[in-house]
């Protein structure tokens, strides 16, 4: 017994010392360079080796409680590893969700721990079975807070997106308590939820926004893994109306420029909430597309003046060049997407048109 005990701590220890010896493998390390952020949907290879090496088991339960209990692995590779679709990952994140404790949680407390133990991916069919394992295991624990998993569900996207209004600055209409009951009336089969648990809710949020696990410190640079497109464009300028080349990232509905690709921080951010985008002929040059608002009133974006002071922007509209006319078409569709694309508030309609459903079928 002693000799099996030793020898468990001995493969312990191996595996801590694997997990130094290999920081170049996504999944092991939370400090990724600019260059190395290609690798980041892909924490396959840490886990691969570890597996390989029999430091860990090729199970669900393994890999999940590895994935939980594990100190210093990056964030975002464990979302994007707990979302994939195949059965093995499908059973990891069953596994996850089952290891974290909600029981006498209320829903936000809950939320806190479950976003704090991995970074929640882009795309919404992630999005929707992690959330919905979440909804699943939240019921679980506290049976008879909600009357379905759906109610849960709704109401747990109701407070991400509550989280987001509260605490960005880009978003000036900032939503009331009133509000949020509006938006939330009838998501529990049918029946409204007490105004009392909203309100709690609403205060909570109000009172702390979510932390958000940051794998590259407390700078941008995790907002920029895994773009939906990057390159460089010519940029006309506000006030003087010349052409610079800039680096453009477009990802999470906004389009940030820099003026190197090794910049940590960009010297301009354009929200691209309710604007649109077009191809527009220039007398001086090819390939042109423009951002422009089309109520006619000036964008809402910021830029860092030379002194280091973030000031408002001056644009009606950003006029940039591509390189070639592919090229232009292809940032166009691409903004053109991130315009529209709002997996959170897809999902919620997608819900919420099925719990009225439910309600309507059961009526008849």
């Amino acid at each position: 017994e002693k000799m099996r005990e030793n020898h468990i701590l001995f493969r312990e220890e191996e595996r801590r010392r694997t997990l130094l010896l290999k920081p170049q493998t996504p999944l092991l390390s939370s400090h990724l360079t600019r260059g190395q952020n290609h690798n980041i949907k892909s924490p396959w290879p840490g886990i691969q080796y570890l597996v390989d090496n029999d430091l860990l088991e090729w199970t669900a339960e393994a890999v999940a409680e590895f994935l939980y209990k594990e100190e210093g692995l990056n964030k975002t590779a464990i979302g994007n590893f707990l979302g994939e679709r195949e059965e093995m990952h499908l059973q990891t994140l069953k596994a996850f969700v089952e290891l974290h404790e909600f029981s006498d949680l209320n829903l936000v407390q809950a939320l806190r721990q479950f976003l704090w133990s991995f970074r929640l991916p882009g795309e919404a069919q992630k999005i929707d079975r992690m959330m919905e394992a979440f909804a699943t295991r939240y019921c679980d624990c506290n049976a008879g807070v909600f009357q379905s998993t759906d109610t849960c569900y709704i109401l747990s996207f109701a407070v991400i997106m509550l989280n987001t209004s509260l605490h960005n600055p880009n978003v000036k209409d900032k939503p009331t308590l009133e509000r949020f009951f509006s938006m939330n009336r009838g998501i529990n089969n049918g029946g409204d939820l007490p105004n009392d648990l909203l309100m709690k809710l609403y205060e909570s949020i109000r009172n702390e926004p979510f932390k958000i696990p940051e794998d590259d410190g407390n700078d941008l640079t995790h907002t920029f893994f895994n773009p939906d497109r990057e390159g460089w464009l010519l940029k006309m300028g506000g006030r003087v109306k010349t052409w610079k080349r800039r680096w453009f990232i477009l990802t999470d509905s906004c389009l940030y420029y820099f003026e190197y690709t090794t910049d940590k921080d960009p010297i301009g951010i354009i929200p691209l909430e309710n604007l649109c985008v077009r191809e527009i002929e220039d007398s001086t040059k090819q390939y042109c597309l423009e951002i422009y608002n089309p109520r006619g009133q000036k964008i809402k974006a910021c830029k860092t003046e030379n002194g280091g002071r973030v000031v408002e922007g001056k644009h009606q509209s950003y006029r940039m060049i591509a390189a070639t006319a592919d090229e232009r078409d292809d940032w166009i569709g691409s903004i053109r997407a991130s315009i529209t694309k709002d997996p959170f508030y897809d999902l919620v309609s997608l819900r919420k048109r099925k719990v009225i459903n439910n309600n309507n079928a059961s009526q008849d």
